[in-house]
């Protein structure tokens, strides 16, 4: 396998959108802004660079306790695997090879800079970073965070009674 795994320290810029999908899996999605800083030595300060933005994709019990913890602005550290895509739009609606995971068509938002409406354009090309996220954490050099253990229901298969119990 010849995935680029990451790990990105930043900021929620979203809040999560969560959803099942038709099979019931639980997916959420977030956009996770890392901006990255330099130490400016004529103002003896730190100083804001650039800004990169990625979209982070979470599935099954991830994905429900993204939804349950986090909320826009907080500062976030995701690991996962990286996916860089080139997308392209035309008048509102995905072109070949796109909307693989939104669905594709009339939800899906417009380019940036595109045309919602009906005037006559070129195709948008764009491209777009991605992370399949295996984890999703508070950022603790930053605040603090309570953890909460998420205990699934689960049938017991033995029950004991006073026969077999000691």
């Amino acid at each position: 396998m010849n995935e680029s795994w990451v790990t990105v320290v930043g900021n929620a810029a979203t809040r999560p959108d969560f959803w099942e999908t038709a099979a019931g899996v639980a997916v959420a999605r977030f956009r996770l802004a890392a901006t990255v800083r330099r130490w400016d030595r004529g103002r003896d300060a730190w100083a804001d660079a650039y800004t990169s933005f990625y979209t982070v994709w979470t599935w099954r019990s991830l994905a429900a306790n993204v939804a349950g913890s986090v909320s826009l602005g907080e500062p976030l550290v995701v690991h996962g695997t990286l996916r860089v895509r080139e997308r392209e739009w035309e008048r509102g609606r995905p072109l070949q090879g796109d909307g693989e995971r939104e669905g594709g068509g009339a939800g899906a938002p417009p380019a940036p800079g595109g045309d919602p409406g009906g005037g006559a354009h070129q195709p948008r090309r764009w491209v777009t970073a991605e992370i399949d996220a295996l984890a999703v954490g508070h950022d603790l050099t930053r605040g603090t965070s309570a953890f909460r253990r998420v205990s699934q229901a689960k049938p017991l298969l033995n029950t004991p009674t006073r026969a077999t119990s000691p």
